[in-house]
């Protein structure tokens, strides 16, 4: 998904989920979420929690500090390390569907 974040409304929408499934996994009450979807200012921590549950489809209970660390040290110590885990993990997630394959005439 690639919304931008003044557009909660579209960004759920694209979830398929309601309003009170959509921000609870954020901490916000669905009240609190239809203020936002209807312009009001979002916080900048509302803003990046809906990025990483909903952009980045990250669950927060999955996520901890030693994640972000081991991240961090990878980045800047052995960052040919992380690229190499960043597109494996790519690949893995998104495959390439395989070329069709054509036949071979017989001779």
């Amino acid at each position: 998904m690639n919304f931008p974040m003044d557009n909660p409304r579209e960004i759920r929408r694209q979830t398929g989920l309601n309003q009170h499934e959509f921000w609870n996994r954020i901490g916000v009450t669905q009240s609190g979420g239809s203020r936002y979807e209807s312009g009001r200012s979002m916080p900048r921590p509302v803003q990046e929690l809906l990025r990483i549950v909903h952009l980045e489809q990250i669950p927060l209970e999955e996520l901890t500090g030693d994640d972000v660390r081991v991240l961090r040290f990878l980045k800047e110590y052995k960052p040919e390390l992380f690229e190499t885990l960043r597109k494996a993990a790519h690949e893995r997630l998104h495959p390439r569907p395989a070329a069709p394959r054509v036949p071979v005439p017989e001779v």
